[in-house]
């Protein structure tokens, strides 16, 4: 009688590779390769190829072989290349397609001083900064969007909220300028990345380079690299690239659902200031009445989910060796590049939901005169023109807010004969009264740097038009 492993090997294989193992593990990381790395490992070869004849480590008449190969597999249907227990991966499926065409003999030559652990570094930072170049192109596209509202809406007045409570006026347009400011600051991130993940590690080959005369740079040049990871050890084991590119992922997406969220709650119907078009909502199917915001909720939910792709990558290289390991590379390098798919996603879906968005700007200025948000007004008068000082004038200011909550009086329902009462010897003018409780006036007099100002956000938004 056979023992379960003799069955379980009859069945699986005893021999690599395994049933179970190419289901479970080869196959899915070949259809990954192929559908990210195919390019980009295209270009290594000729790159490698060329810098290899220039070298005279293989003739001209070889080099040119090799290169008509690689360009005539460069142009197959990847969709037709399929996976194989014959190959274990992508890397020799591709390698005998170029032997099939000029033989082992000269094929074998392009892999002179490359190893599967540099061009496999090589290839995933070449997608990754065109991933990091991609969202960097949307991350523009969506500030310029921004400031295109923000200058519509220099004078549109609207509450701000701190502790999620109504705050003080300000304007929409000083809010997005806000928010195109953080924007900015996650796109230096990626630049920051951009720069780390842009450099070659081509010619570190298994981990100590060769003893083949090679010119790493010049391959580092032909893959438009900025320049090589010098140390070759370093350029196999090193893992800081993925954590950059995957860190400014998170910062992006956790930013920008911040500001997701407080839009979602501006275009409820509760709050009403927000309304987003038709085009970006749906109708509830069975509440007619309702104009559903989904674009903005699935971009709060890809937004979260691309930062928890972004966490996958950290944790997966968390306490790993530091040297050539399969932790950061066929299971890990899919979850940063859904980490951008996802990014990117939610960039595009945000500057149309931006781009097209509209403010009732009378509903916004009513709510910015109520919940007493310009009493601070009342206590920065009382020390400017009437000489109280100011710890004194922000408790006499309290006690007015108090005063009128317990009425429940708005401050603009309360006459001037009524404030001055409540005060106990401080009298105020009716004027000064009225642009007390006015935001307008409230928006206006803060004209120092970054304030609400119109001319303070115009100018803020023009020197910002002129960066991007």
């Amino acid at each position: 009688m056979k023992t379960y492993k003799e069955t379980f090997e009859e069945q699986d294989g005893a021999s690599f590779p395994g049933k179970t193992f190419a289901n479970e593990l080869l196959m899915p990381i070949f259809q990954d390769q192929r559908a990210h790395l195919f390019e980009s490992m295209m270009r290594v070869h000729r790159a490698h190829t060329l810098m290899l004849q220039e070298q005279q480590i293989i003739s001209k008449q070889d080099a040119e072989k090799i290169l008509y190969a690689v360009d005539q597999v460069s142009i197959m249907d990847t969709k037709t290349i399929e996976y194989s227990a014959q190959y274990e991966d992508l890397f020799f499926l591709i390698e005998s397609k170029i032997s099939e065409i000029i033989g082992v003999e000269i094929a074998g030559k392009m892999h002179i001083a490359k190893s599967r652990n540099d061009m496999g570094e090589t290839m995933y930072r070449m997608v990754i900064r065109d991933y990091l170049g991609e969202v960097m192109d949307e991350v523009k596209k969506l500030g310029r969007a921004l400031l295109n509202q923000a200058e519509e809406h220099i004078d549109t007045i609207m509450p701000a909220h701190t502790h999620t409570q109504p705050a003080q006026p300000t304007t929409f347009g000083h809010y997005l300028v806000g928010i195109y400011d953080n924007l900015s600051r996650d796109y230096d991130r990626l630049t920051s990345a951009f720069a780390v993940v842009n450099q070659s590690p081509m010619g570190a080959c298994a981990i100590t380079t060769t003893g083949f005369n090679i010119n790493r740079e010049r391959v580092a040049e032909l893959l438009h690299f900025d320049g090589i990871v010098e140390n070759s050890y370093d350029a196999i084991a090193t893992g800081d690239y993925l954590i950059d590119a995957s860190q400014a992922i998170i910062s992006l997406m956790t930013n920008m659902g911040r500001w997701i969220q407080e839009l979602l709650r501006l275009a409820s119907k509760e709050v009403g200031l927000l309304r987003v078009s038709d085009a970006y909502v749906q109708i509830s199917s069975i509440m007619p009445q309702k104009r559903n915001p989904v674009s903005i909720e699935h971009c709060r939910a890809l937004a979260s989910s691309a930062v928890g792709e972004g966490m996958t990558v950290l944790q997966m290289i968390h306490n790993t060796p530091y040297a050539d390991i399969v932790d950061t590379e066929d299971d890990l390098q899919p979850h940063l590049y859904n980490g951008f798919q996802k990014c990117l996603r939610v960039l595009r879906l945000m500057r149309a939901v931006v781009s097209t968005m509209s403010i009732d700007q009378e509903r916004a200025f009513q709510q910015a005169r109520e919940n007493m948000i310009t009493i601070t007004e009342l206590a920065d008068v009382l020390a400017r023109k009437y000489d109280i000082p100011f710890r004194e004038a922000h408790h006499t200011a309290s006690q007015i807010a108090r005063k009128a909550d317990s009425l429940k009086k708005e401050l603009y329902e309360i006459t001037i004969e009524e404030v001055n009462q409540w005060m106990d010897g401080i009298k105020v003018t009716q004027e000064d009264w009225e642009e007390i409780v006015c935001p307008k006036h409230f928006v206006a007099r803060r004209k120092v740097t970054g304030g609400t100002n119109a001319m303070i956000v115009k100018d803020m938004i023009e020197r910002r038009n002129s960066l991007w």
